[in-house]
């Protein structure tokens, strides 16, 4: 998460410009949490955000878009004019406020289960991981001299599901779905995987 002073930085000098800020708040609600403030105070320097119900709260689908009302007015025409309408959404509106309501007050726990995991990795050989920097749910590692591609796959066979975010980077991400066990044992998992690739000399 940016820190709360060079946030408002920017914003300063953006607005001092004459440029709109635009807030892509995909993981708003996880950043908030985080940051222990409200979704409106990361908010308050942009124009426009939006915001995603599946990411972090877990809805099948859903995003909005917020702002002055004469804008999302404008946006909700130009949306219909670009052929962005959709009919019978009912359904998935019910899914996004279901997630507003009732897991909103969880992220927390997503954050504990992403550290965790985190803590089991970062004792493996040949990751670098500062766990400092493990602050939502998403936990993010460098295996230097492993390829990225071949630490997935060697977790896909464990049974662990991650991405590859660069030549030797990966990426996990934590959801409502995986429990904190879940978390550890995968944790546990990915640094075996790491050791028998380092063991194996599996160089990219």
């Amino acid at each position: 998460c940016w820190p709360a002073d060079l946030l408002a930085g920017v914003a300063a000098a953006a607005t001092g410009a004459g440029l709109p800020l635009h807030l892509d708040g995909a993981r708003l609600w996880n950043a908030a949490v985080a940051a222990g403030v409200s979704e409106a105070a990361l908010c308050a320097p942009f124009v426009t955000a939006s915001v995603c119900f599946s990411k972090g709260l877990g809805a099948p689908v859903g995003s909005a878009l917020v702002g002055p009302r004469p804008l999302i007015e404008a946006a909700h025409r130009l949306r219909k004019r670009w052929g962005g309408g959709m009919r019978q959404v009912g359904i998935l509106a019910a899914g996004a406020r279901h997630a507003l309501d009732h897991h909103r007050g969880r992220l927390a726990d997503d954050h504990a289960h992403a550290r965790a995991l985190a803590a089991a990795v970062a004792g493996a050989p040949g990751v670098q991981l500062d766990l400092a920097t493990v602050e939502t749910n998403i936990v993010r590692f460098d295996v230097p001299g492993l390829a990225a591609t071949a630490v997935v796959e060697a977790a896909r066979e464990r049974g662990v599901l991650l991405s590859a975010f660069g030549p030797h980077t990966l990426r996990a991400v934590l959801h409502l779905d995986v429990s904190g066990a879940e978390a550890r044992q995968a944790g546990e998992r990915l640094a075996e995987a790491v050791a028998q690739l380092g063991r194996a000399g599996d160089r990219p």
